[in-house]
């Protein structure tokens, strides 16, 4: 409850959390790798016996070991299905937009509304075993907006009190044109210029207008769901670090020259059908691209490619004889963390016509300002318009064309548990012990020289530089900076271990907290299927290992179980509180 209380005070006003993760060997604990993630997942899967006993239920195992058991038949089970959408547009001018960070980004107008679309699922013999599932078009979830609708739906009433912080997921599109200065945290109120409670209240708003759509559509239904490829929606903007992961690792995923392995190509797509007609009610698809189609250069409010995908799949169905009147269409992101839409790579904007450097992003003169990612369309020179149409355009056709193939083969999602597991935990001090009885602790929260770089999507400013940015190679004016704020001892130095320490945001609390050290761990059940809901930006890699990680233990749990299918895991984020990247311990290296 501490850690709660202490999440709690932060309330609606903003700030951006920052980067957090663990260590692995020794007593270094890097603070932004996959041991981040790895600490989630034995978190919440393995360790210790206590807190397996905890999860027993979620995992729908009764304390001898006894698990759930599937149906014969092909057909899925019957689960309880709503969904609901809503619009969260707010402010679109005189307003500071959210991603790139830019406080010279200012809001002159709207090209697309932002939606909060609501997906939930019950058990029908035990109604209050539920979940909720959002898809905001926003750059991500957030504790301010999370809190705002749980407070929201205690005052719609007894109907929707089996709505709490344990079944509540709010992701967003990470798109990076949507208004800011919405968020909890201090750090991302600096560019926004402040806290905006009409651009919050439109985000609270809307996402529990959705979800009270989506409780009041509540009937019987199935689930199923399958997977295709997406091509020409995302390539690795981090090839280097992809790289520094094992090559016997990275060769399991190099398929083809059109699918390397270097970022995840699976789309999956879960459909929601309803039984007393058969008409489908919407679907929640899950693939990696950066909402960074539309560039840090553009002042129309959007929601990027996922927010046209989503669009385009909505319009398709109008008429479709099959599809629900209000068919609700989420394109919620995965692992997105070192991904792009801007296919065409990396570009100097110098004249010279070369390529960013591989290894830092940087142009001829040794900096990262004329280093920008190009889309599809780059060339028709208005701010990436074309570009995010074409993405969102690349992410629609496949999943409409699965959607499609789905109504003869689809994979059913059957077993009669619905379970929600959700707790707060403290990251800026954690003791765990790894798989090969390593003690480690993690410690607060710190960003790194590299967060002010930025990235090839939207590069940062002065001269920070990726990878090897460090205090003799960094502008002095943001070593004053860093001063300023907080100077890490040599401990959160030691702790943090490969990352020189720019920005010491967890240790600081004056005049609130600039960002979070206490994390959301959240994760769904229903049947096979198991949502891993992520506060940060997973990359590829990273998002490989902990849904194989969860996979492999869920399998561990089943395989008793006669009938019992492969267990199917996603991973959707950025949720509830943000926090940045998590990589793995080879990249953050």
């Amino acid at each position: 409850m501490e850690d709660v209380d202490r999440e709690k005070k932060a309330g609606p006003s903003p700030l951006l959390p920052d980067l957090r993760k663990s260590k692995s060997t020794r007593l270094t604990i890097v603070l932004a790798a996959v041991t981040f993630a790895t600490a989630l997942f034995f978190l919440v899967i393995t360790t210790p016996q206590s807190l397996r006993d905890r999860l027993t239920p979620w995992l729908g195992l009764e304390p001898s070991g006894q698990g759930w058991s599937v149906p014969s038949g092909s057909d899925g089970d019957e689960y309880l299905l709503g969904v609901g959408k809503a619009d969260i547009t707010g402010p679109c001018v005189e307003i500071n937009l959210m991603g790139y960070a830019d406080p010279n980004q200012i809001g002159t107008g709207l090209r697309q509304r932002l939606y909060s679309r609501a997906f939930i699922v019950a058990d029908p013999s035990t109604p209050s075993d539920r979940f909720i599932y959002l898809v905001l078009d926003t750059q991500s979830g957030d504790t301010a907006v999370r809190y705002g609708i749980l407070s929201g739906l205690q005052d719609l009433g007894l109907e929707y009190a089996d709505y709490g912080h344990h079944n509540l997921a709010v992701t967003g599109t990470h798109s990076h044109s949507g208004p800011a200065a919405w968020l909890n945290y201090l750090l991302p109120q600096i560019t926004s210029k402040g806290f905006d409670k009409q651009s919050y209240q439109a985000i609270v708003d809307g996402a529990l207008l959705s979800i009270k759509r989506a409780h009041e559509s509540l009937a019987p239904g199935y689930l199923s769901v399958g997977t295709t490829k997406v091509f020409g929606a995302n390539i690795n903007r981090s090839l280097f670090a992809y790289l520094a992961n094992p090559e016997e690792e990275r060769a399991r995923y190099n398929i083809s020259s059109e699918d390397d392995g270097s970022v995840e190509k699976d789309l999956t797509l879960l459909k929601f059908q309803r039984s007393s007609d058969g008409k489908n009610i919407g679907v929640l698809t899950w693939f990696p691209t950066h909402g960074t189609s539309v560039l840090g250069n553009n002042t129309l409010i959007s929601g990027d490619n996922k927010g046209v995908a989503a669009y385009l799949f909505e319009k398709s169905v109008a008429n479709d004889e099959n599809a629900a009147e209000d068919f609700v269409a989420g394109f919620s992101q995965a692992n997105v963390g070192d991904t792009s839409p801007n296919v065409l790579g990396a570009w100097c904007e110098d004249g010279t016509g070369q390529m960013c450097s591989f290894e830092n992003s940087t142009c001829s003169d040794g900096r990262s300002q004329k280093c920008h990612a190009r889309g599809p369309f780059f060339r028709a020179n208005d701010e990436g318009t074309s570009s995010c149409f074409e993405i969102g355009k690349r992410q629609f056709e496949p999943a409409k064309k699965l959607y499609d193939e789905m109504s003869q083969d689809y994979t059913p999602i059957r077993g009669k548990w619905v379970k929600s597991f959700h707790t707060f935990h403290n990251m800026s001090n954690f003791e765990f012990e790894l798989p090969n009885g390593t003690e480690v602790s993690t410690c607060p929260a710190a960003l790194g020289y590299s967060f002010a770089a930025g990235t090839s999507d939207g590069p940062g400013a002065f001269d920070f530089t990726q990878h090897n940015g460090g205090p003799n190679t960094t502008s002095p004016l943001w070593q004053v900076v860093s001063g300023i704020l907080k100077e890490p001892n040599e401990e959160q130095v030691a702790c943090h271990g490969a990352k020189p320490i720019l920005l010491d945001v967890g240790e600081v609390s004056t005049p609130y907290e600039w960002t979070p050290n206490v994390v959301d761990v959240q994760a769904f059940r229903v049947g096979q299927l198991i949502f891993i809901v992520s506060p940060g930006e997973a990359t590829t890699m990273a998002g490989r290992r902990w849904k194989n990680a969860v996979a492999m233990e869920a399998q561990a749990q089943f395989s008793s179980e006669e009938n019992a299918d492969t267990p199917v895991v996603v991973l959707g984020g950025p949720a509830n509180s943000y926090t940045h990247y998590i990589t793995t311990e080879e990249e953050y290296r």
